[in-house]
């Protein structure tokens, strides 16, 4: 046995091995280890499904599925890959670390204190062979040859999460499948499964039959973006039945991934009205609606009948979902219809609840006790906490007379450190899915493949003991605009194996230059598979990716030059806290671009913050969104921006200012 090196030893092409994500410890030696049909993979009966799975990853190139023998004496034979439990690992290791050895002469051993982290040391294996070995028959003249080396491996963070949203469109279980696959090669471990939105509810539930019957079918779908008036002209639908979800599940099991059942509520409720109108707070007959963004229906919160409804629909859930979380959405509550009725006005009296965001607190903690009574951890959106995200609280009236449940996790994605603070200070455990670095849907232009790998889940200035409750990250696939699997592919590779590196791999050991490299193998992989990943990677910005930022302002021909010159610009009063403000130049139409040279902040006139950038903003925008960073605020003072700016070639040029943050 070669000696082990704690330190990293380079070796490989390009010093890294072709895994993703990168092992943490790695030791190259001299040589290899053929691997061909015939080899025995020998492991204790506790890993049945981890051999049953390492012999059909190998069956289809070696054009044979090697022997499996259980009970071993894993000392015994040559050619021999061994799984093996070793407790002993836990402390160091974990659940899901692992230690991988390749010996020339002796073979392959993978060793885990438990099964999860054996199946990972299997992923590093299958990424050391060629990446032939995707492949469904066995190719010609590729040679099954491991390196020798020593790998030592385990995960920065528990929860390494992909998310996919069919409740906008309906992907069906075997994209689910191929989905699942791609995640456990990335030892990516939570498949959080957005099921029931305004525009479909997905999973059959046998008590209430028609949320599938009315709930999972629309007649038309809004096409060209948020503010288009264009519509498909076709209907969409579609649910899983039980059985189904049950099938998804053992599959995800299988490969060690959890499946998150999201269930939204108290808002995106319009597919639950529509099925059954007494869910909601007007009791209002509607349809499903086609036109995407945020719907005023929501489920009734001073309703008893509505809560027996809820605990019956978690009571299916939790018997398809074995897994410890329930996601229970809260996102987005548009308050209108509670303003209005009189029942919600009667439980605030009763209560004691004073604002909007008591009321969404008050529903949330009833609910999450519910999912724990069924012995499930909730866990939702961070407008849970009951903060005005969205300015849906009149005059900024957040919570003031109730607290969220201790336990409930919460999901953070909007709304800077200051409300990630928040959740922390709490004590609340937490996932960092901050839409501006984690969002899928966001083109290529909104969060490169850089900016992807470069996003850290772990908030700067906590505490060791507060870093504890930062559990991980999650990646967030919504289905607006992405009606075809093509598409959806297009969006989510390659920057999944960028979100699975962030998720595994501690930050002193990425490099985004080695990740590239080791990303050739794994698009290779891609390839064979029939993976529509995206080869160009564009970094133009789409008007789609800013549909999150606030319109602050706008410029028109009368303030753009044909020379350099500097405008100033209104902040629309939403500049409310320190932090990163991004503003971005949103071309709208004219017969010219703008070019940006740099935006500045003002404080009373006095320069606080500066970017400068060539940005370009037309049909094609390059480079427009402009960083700020503010270190104090000072709700006394006015704010302006202060943008050097001429016009491409002409001056007939229109377009808005939109900001978000804080970051």
């Amino acid at each position: 046995m070669m000696p082990f090196l704690s330190a990293y030893s380079s070796g490989f092409p390009g010093g890294d091995p072709p895994v993703i994500p990168l092992p943490q410890e790695v030791s190259l030696g001299e040589g290899g280890f053929a691997v061909v049909a015939g080899h025995l993979i020998e492991a204790p009966p506790e890993l049945r499904n981890e051999a049953e799975h390492l012999a059909a990853i190998l069956a289809p190139a070696l054009g044979a599925e090697p022997v499996r023998r259980e009970g071993v004496d894993a000392g015994e034979g040559e050619g021999v890959i061994r799984l093996e439990i070793d407790e002993g690992l836990l402390e160091e290791f974990g659940g899901e670390g692992y230690e991988l050895r390749v010996d020339a002469e002796e073979g392959v051993w993978v060793r885990g204190a438990a099964a999860a982290g054996v199946f990972y040391g299997i992923q590093t294996l299958r990424q050391l062979l060629p990446p032939e070995i995707a492949a469904a028959e066995p190719p010609g003249d590729v040679e099954w040859v491991l390196p020798v080396v020593e790998i030592r491996d385990r995960p920065r963070f528990s929860w390494r999460a992909f998310m996919l949203d069919e409740s906008r469109y309906f992907k069906g279980g075997d994209e689910v499948r191929r989905l699942l696959d791609q995640m456990a090669a990335l030892k990516m471990n939570v498949f959080h499964w957005h099921l029931t939105d305004d525009q479909g509810w997905r999973i059959e539930i046998l008590k209430y039959p028609r949320l599938t019957e009315v709930g999972a079918w629309r007649s038309d779908s809004q096409i060209g973006g948020w503010n288009s008036e264009q519509y498909s002209g076709e209907p969409h639908g579609g649910f899983y039945a039980q059985d189904e979800i049950r099938e998804i599940v053992a599959y995800a099991a299988a490969r060690h991934i959890v499946i998150v059942p999201e269930i939204g509520m108290p808002g995106h409720a319009s597919a639950a009205v529509a099925a059954y109108p007494w869910l909601g707070t007007k009791e209002e007959e509607i349809e499903v609606p086609g036109r995407f963004g945020k719907h005023e229906p929501t489920f009734n919160p001073a309703s008893k009948r509505v809560y027996e409804a809820i605990g019956h629909i978690f009571d299916e859930v939790a018997e398809l979902f074995p897994g410890p979380v329930i996601h229970l959405g809260g996102d987005e509550v548009k308050f209108n219809h509670w303003r209005e009725s009189e029942e919600v006005a009667a439980l605030m009296e009763r209560e004691g609840l004073e604002t909007m965001a008591d009321v969404q607190i008050y529903f949330t903690n009833r609910v999450a006790a519910m999912i724990e009574e069924r012995g499930r951890r909730a866990m939702g959106w961070n407008e849970i906490l009951g903060g005005d995200l969205h300015g849906f609280l009149q005059d900024g009236q957040t919570a003031s007379a109730a607290t969220l449940a201790p336990g409930t996790v919460v999901h953070f994605w909007k709304g800077g450190t200051n409300e990630a603070r928040r959740a922390i200070d709490g004590g609340y455990s937490v996932v960092n899915s901050n839409h501006s670095d984690t969002y899928l849907d966001y083109g290529y232009g909104r969060i490169s493949l850089e900016r992807a790998y470069s996003f850290d889940p772990m908030f700067q200035g906590l505490s060791p003991s507060e870093q504890e409750r930062i559990l991980g990250l999650g990646t967030q696939m919504w289905g607006e605009w992405i009606p075809t699997v093509e598409r959806m592919e297009y969006q989510v590779y390659p920057r999944i194996a960028a979100y699975a590196e962030v998720g595994w791999t501690e930050p002193g050991r990425k490099n985004f230059a080695s990740f590239r490299e080791r990303l050739a193998a794994k698009a290779a992989r891609w390839e064979i598979l029939g993976i529509g990943y995206a080869r160009d990677q564009a970094t133009a910005y789409q008007r789609g990716d800013f549909f999150n930022f606030v319109e602050i302002d706008e410029w028109t021909p009368e303030q753009v030059g044909a020379e350099w010159g500097e405008v100033e610009f209104s902040t629309g009063g939403r500049l409310s806290g320190a932090g990163i403000w991004e503003v971005a130049f949103v071309y709208t139409h004219g017969a010219h671009a703008l070019e940006i040279e740099s935006l500045a902040l003002l404080e009373d006139g006095r320069e606080v913050a500066r970017d400068e950038r060539r940005a370009f903003s037309g049909n094609r925008m390059n480079d427009v969104v402009f960083r700020l960073a503010l270190e104090t605020h000072n709700p006394d003072v006015e704010y302006l921006l202060r943008a050097r700016i001429r016009g491409s070639e002409g001056t007939d040029s229109h377009g808005e200012l939109r900001m978000q943050g804080p970051l």
